[in-house]
């Protein structure tokens, strides 16, 4: 199960935290858990850290125009960056 790294920015930080339920919801098709963090040098820029259980099911859920109107809700800004660990 790939770990995934999600930054980005919020218009407000308390906004987004109270949209914590419907994330878990969205992305329960792809991800069995993840872990919130705010950056403490900037507390408008979060981190999710994604246990992934589907990658293809997350990319359709990322990008699926449906989920933009949660994005807008939570105040999510663009651009929303995704890393994955590396074989070393």
């Amino acid at each position: 199960m790939p770990t995934v790294v999600v930054r980005h920015k919020v218009g407000d930080f308390e906004t987004w935290l109270k949209g914590h339920e419907d994330r878990v919801k969205i992305f329960a098709p792809a991800v069995s858990s993840f872990k919130t963090f705010q950056d403490q040098d900037d507390p408008e820029s979060v981190v999710l850290v994604l246990e992934v259980t589907d990658m293809e099911k997350l990319g359709a859920i990322m990008n699926d125009p449906n989920v933009q109107e949660a994005k807008d809700r939570h105040t999510v800004k663009e651009p929303i960056l995704l890393s994955t660990e590396v074989a070393v």
